[in-house]
Formats: C-alpha cells, sequence, structure tokens
C-alpha cells in the first residue's frame, strides 16, 4: 500500500481567505486582479432602510425581567448602517445574536446573584452552578455569530472600521504584518 492517503478532494472553506476590500484598495490592489466592488450608483441619492420590527419571541415576557435582545438588535444595527453593510447581513442573524447575547447577559447576571457553586440536589456537596454553563454556551455561539457578521462586513467594507475608540487592532497588526497609516505601535 502506498503513503498517499487521498481524502476525497478539498473541503469547502479550507484555503487562504480573501483580502478585505479595503486592504486590497489600501494596498493598490497587488494582485492586479480586478477587485469586486458592489455599485449602488449615486450613493447621495440612495436612503437607508428602516430596520425591521422585532419578532415576538423577542418581546416575550421573561422571568428573570427584561430581555435586552432588542437594544442590542438596535446597536448592532446602526453599527452596520454606519459602515453601509445594514443591507448585507440577514435580518435572523442579527436577531441570533441579539437573542444570544441578551441571555449571555441573563446567564451572568444570575450567576452574580447565585454564585459560582450550587448544592447537588442528591448528595448535598457543592457543584459549578448550571448557570456558569450556560454564559460559556451562550458565549459561544454569540462568538460565532458575530464572526460571521464582522466578517460580512470586513470583506464589503470599503472604509477602514473598528470596534470603538481607537480602530487600530493589535491582533491584526501582528497577523497582517503591516503597521497602521500614521505609524504608531501598540
Amino acid at each position: 500500500m502506498s503513503g498517499n492517503k487521498n481524502s476525497g478532494g478539498s473541503r469547502t472553506g479550507s484555503g487562504r481567505k480573501p483580502k478585505p476590500l479595503s486592504e486590497k484598495i489600501l494596498n493598490g490592489n497587488p494582485g492586479r486582479r480586478p477587485i469586486k466592488v458592489v455599485d449602488f450608483g449615486n450613493l447621495d441619492e440612495i436612503k437607508g432602510t428602516k430596520m425591521p420590527k422585532p419578532k415576538a419571541y423577542m418581546l416575550a415576557h421573561q422571568k428573570q425581567g427584561e430581555l435586552l435582545a432588542t437594544e442590542i438588535r438596535k446597536e448592532v444595527f446602526e453599527w452596520l448602517a454606519l459602515r453601509k453593510c445594514d443591507h448585507l447581513v440577514p435580518m435572523f442573524l442579527i436577531d441570533q445574536y441579539s437573542q444570544g447575547y441578551a441571555r449571555w447577559i441573563q446567564a451572568e447576571a444570575a450567576r452574580s446573584e447565585y454564585g459560582p457553586l450550587s448544592k447537588n440536589p442528591h448528595t448535598g456537596l457543592p457543584q459549578p452552578s448550571p448557570f456558569v454553563a450556560m454564559a460559556l454556551n451562550e458565549s459561544k455561539q454569540c462568538m460565532n455569530i458575530w464572526a460571521h457578521i464582522y466578517g460580512i462586513v470586513k470583506e464589503n467594507c470599503s472604509t477602514e472600521f473598528g470596534y470603538g475608540v481607537d480602530p487600530i487592532d493589535p491582533m491584526e497588526i501582528l497577523l497582517s504584518g503591516r503597521l497602521p497609516r500614521d505609524g504608531r505601535r501598540n
């Protein structure tokens, strides 16, 4: 038997990821391939769409007080609209992220209220609180969904963008091997 172990060909999502549009524009398109830019015509004439109303499940009564999903949803939609990417991200993805983030906040609040340990109902011994696992699960779900949303924005936004006060991401600088425009190092 030969040492070649074919495993069925290429896999979806494998290989080098495409560079974001803003990075291609910033570097002057070093590959010389045509840059794929979605033409929206005259942007001054385009009016933004209003955020759709939230679904009923996002407004349902909660035992642990108010669910913050609608506020989170509004913040995410405004963040996307500011970057002119609100039409690129499906609303169900924004809803999923908002709901998961709100549930994570609820689990963290319960963990703060009841502590990291609980009493085992059978043995009476201390055990990890179920709210710790719930918070971790919701956090993972939110981070996965946010990675999808952020990826869509990163691939389609033609301007530099960031999360907040300092748009320079130290990890991005390390991974890309380039300094920011103003030459600052973090």
